[in-house]
């Protein structure tokens, strides 16, 4: 094991968070607390706990509009990610920018975007960026298997490893682009073949297993520093709710959802640590408590929070 098991409870624990927040996401949507839209992550937490943990401070990322786990892992607060989400100016994106674009550019994270597949030129121009100024910085860039089909997806590749430049992509093959499943829009079951067209390494991943997903970015970063050039990554994982709002996918053939919550990342994840003896069930319990009275303190805390005023708002407005 490449890490710690101390790195592996924190894991653990983030995971929980992750969940528990978009739990609570939902219900303060649901409770009209939340306007317009959300994607919920929901069974995906071990992608972006697991990519995100072997990444260093002064790495970047892009990440989607189902992208909350990622801020979060990435060091957005919580209360920052909750008011943003409800429109105050404590958010990360100062209550203008909604559930499809935090972003922090301290913490590197240069933005989710409601575009799809939006995130991967703008990732690979912050590795290039690195890579003229001679550091060996690298940036993730996550996206989902609708975003494969697109032009910006094979641009992006083919110049990432023409110019040989650290960028990781990360696609999420949750089966569903929207309400679409994959193969009915893709002649592929492993979207990882694609890398072959550009001559870089594609690799096939657990994304329901933690340790799985690490490794397997450790390694593609590692190679992005060396100076060897990109990797494509397909993290097969699966969302435990509709596409966003209140989308019940009644498009999922029946057992398709209890068969992929038999291998729910969170108890993937904690069944080896209870196994290895570093992490037991009451202890698994009680971070579930803990995590739990976090998230609703965090959400009453961003709730207090004033709105933006039109004064505050119009100095984001820019007229070309």
């Amino acid at each position: 094991m490449s890490t710690i098991a101390s790195d592996r409870v924190e894991w653990y624990r983030r995971m929980v968070e992750i969940r528990l927040f978009e739990e609570k996401v939902q219900e303060l949507f649901m409770s009209g607390h939340i306007q317009g839209t959300t994607h919920l992550c929901q069974g995906q937490e071990a992608v972006s706990v697991g990519a995100i943990s072997a990444m260093r401070d002064d790495d970047y990322l892009t990440i989607t509009y189902r992208g909350h786990g990622h801020a979060l892992m990435r060091g957005v607060s919580m209360e920052a990610c909750f008011a943003e989400l409800m429109g105050r100016t404590t958010g990360c994106c100062r209550g203008v920018g909604g559930s499809m674009h935090f972003t922090d550019v301290d913490l590197g994270l240069l933005g989710a975007f409601a575009i799809v597949g939006a995130g991967l030129p703008i990732a690979l121009g912050a590795a290039y960026s690195a890579k003229l100024q001679g550091r060996d910085s690298v940036a993730l860039t996550f996206f989902g298997d609708g975003a494969s089909n697109i032009g910006t997806f094979h641009e992006a590749l083919n110049t990432a490893a023409t110019w040989k430049v650290g960028v990781v992509f990360i696609v999420e093959n949750n089966l569903y682009g929207e309400y679409t499943p994959l193969l009915e829009t893709t002649p592929l079951e492993d979207l990882a073949v694609r890398a072959q067209a550009y001559g870089i390494p594609g690799v096939v991943v657990d994304g329901q297993d933690a340790d799985a997903v690490h490794d397997a970015v450790s390694e593609a970063i590692r190679r992005g520093r060396a100076g060897e050039g990109p990797s494509l990554l397909e993290m097969k994982t699966y969302r435990y709710r509709g596409h966003s709002r209140t989308d019940p996918a009644k498009y999922r053939p029946d057992g398709e959802l209890d068969r992929w919550q038999a291998r729910d990342p969170i108890t993937v994840l904690g069944d080896k640590l209870a196994a290895e003896g570093a992490l037991s069930a009451d202890q698994q319990a009680a971070i579930r408590d803990e995590s739990q009275r976090l998230v609703d303190d965090k959400a009453e805390q961003a709730q207090q929070a004033p709105f933006p005023t039109i004064e505050e708002i119009r100095s984001y407005v820019y007229a070309g």
